[in-house]
């Protein structure tokens, strides 16, 4: 958490004659956008307003959310959005450690001259203004909780406040199974549900959205699944063109990584797919226990995130991309 004199300073900061604007990741998750949001509706009950500014365009099943529609999507509104990023007094950087993670509005984010604020859980952060930064907390969204505890501000968590704190902690623990999800994870959920969270409610917004299209691509995806290095690894994979086949809308792949890992015996999980525009292979990683995917990630495919679940990609084929992660198996990376 912020020191007492960082909080000091940034409640001098929170004011509504300041110009706020909140930044998140690019491709936003439940997380980034659960997070985002539930800091706009915090600030906004301090009587603070803020815009919450995204890299691009994120997935519908995330649209239910109170005032998601009033994001500001930067490929759609560049103007719109640089004029916010470089006139803002203060810029809370949620869910991301680098302005490499935030695409087109990283270097706006670096030359602007507000006080740059992270609230952050991955791995080795960049420099900011002011740094709360914890790998051991499962969400950013958590995060904005203890924020706002530090802040003596949790009488005024409302309903809003609530859904977007706790969707966001829900995807980031893929529905609370995930290791780093700690007995202060669940007192505080249980929190945001006497706030007005209703799980039935968001579970259902947010995971019971599937099209057809969706399940044809799952069906693709389940039925050539690869279990490999003595069962310790699973693969799953999607061309181009089966995604342009069956429809492929932003979202439709998300958790589809977590199949593989639900195989027993299964340690890893590893999900390639050809970007739909571009000419490189997004990998998507996930594993149990020790087993260290972010380094994983980071040493062989540009990426990283936590030790649990993390993402890379590739500029190779699909099947050199899939021959290659055999191949770094092989060196024995995976146990």
């Amino acid at each position: 958490m912020f020191t007492p004199t960082e909080l000091l300073d940034i409640s001098t900061l929170l004011t509504p004659e300041n110009k706020i604007v909140i930044l998140t990741h690019y491709n936003p998750d439940g997380d980034a956008i659960g997070s985002s949001l539930g800091l706009k509706h915090y600030l906004r009950a301090k009587g603070i307003p803020a815009e919450v500014i995204v890299p691009n365009d994120f997935p519908k099943f995330l649209k239910w959310m109170p005032e998601s529609k009033k994001v500001i999507i930067g490929e759609y509104k560049r103007k719109y959005a640089f004029e916010l990023i470089s006139g803002a007094d203060v810029i809370f950087c949620l869910d991301f450690n680098s302005p490499s993670r935030i695409g087109l509005l990283g270097e706006w984010l670096t030359k602007a001259k507000a006080k740059k604020i992270l609230i952050d859980h991955h791995q080795q952060p960049e420099v900011f203004d002011f740094v709360y930064s914890d790998t051991v907390i499962p969400a950013t969204s958590q995060m904005i909780y203890h924020f706002i505890e530090a802040m003596n501000d949790e009488k005024l968590v409302n309903q809003d406040i609530a859904e977007c704190l706790y969707t966001g902690i829900m995807t980031d623990t893929g529905g609370f199974r995930f290791r780093s999800t700690s007995a202060t994870t669940h007192r505080i959920i249980a929190n945001l549900i006497e706030k007005g969270a209703d799980p039935s409610i968001i579970t259902s917004n947010t995971w019971d959205t599937n099209t057809v299209s969706r399940l044809h691509l799952l069906a693709l995806v389940l039925g050539r699944i690869e279990v490999v290095n003595d069962g310790k690894v699973a693969l799953l994979s999607l061309t181009r063109n089966e995604l342009k086949e069956y429809g492929f809308q932003k979202g439709d792949t998300e958790g589809f990584v977590n199949y593989g890992l639900s195989i027993a015996g299964v340690k890893m999980a590893a999900f390639f797919m050809e970007d739909l525009y571009d000419d490189f292979i997004k990998i998507s990683f996930r594993s149990k226990d020790d087993v260290d995917v972010n380094q994983f990630s980071r040493k062989y495919f540009n990426g990283g995130g936590h030790i649990n679940a993390a993402g890379g990609k590739s500029d190779g084929s699909l099947s050199s991309t899939i021959e290659d992660f055999k191949r770094f198996l092989g060196e024995g990376e995976i146990h």
